[in-house]
């Protein structure tokens, strides 16, 4: 499943038009990415939570030339399964 594939199953459920649809599906999503920019957790219960790892800053080692390269510190996004998600798939 795709945004549009959500787009079209909510457009369905909720009877609103895709316009409508569209709106609600990229609030959501936009209001997430927010959350996680500001190094909040964003959970939806018994589905999934989404949170942020903060990475420090080291020496890596180009493999191709051997010279040694400085890595900046960063911020990488993670999912984590909820429990009812696990079950829903594992049936």
């Amino acid at each position: 499943m795709n945004k549009l594939d959500l787009i079209e199953a909510l457009k369905t459920e909720a009877g609103i038009t895709k316009t409508e649809a569209m709106a609600v599906v990229n609030l959501f999503f936009d209001e997430m990415a927010k959350a996680l920019a500001n190094g909040d957790r964003a959970e939806i219960r018994g589905l999934c939570s989404f949170y942020v790892k903060k990475y420090k800053g080291y020496t890596g080692r180009n493999p191709k030339t051997g010279e040694l390269v400085k890595i900046k510190p960063k911020n990488l996004p993670f999912f984590k399964c909820g429990k009812e998600l696990k079950e829903r798939v594992d049936k």
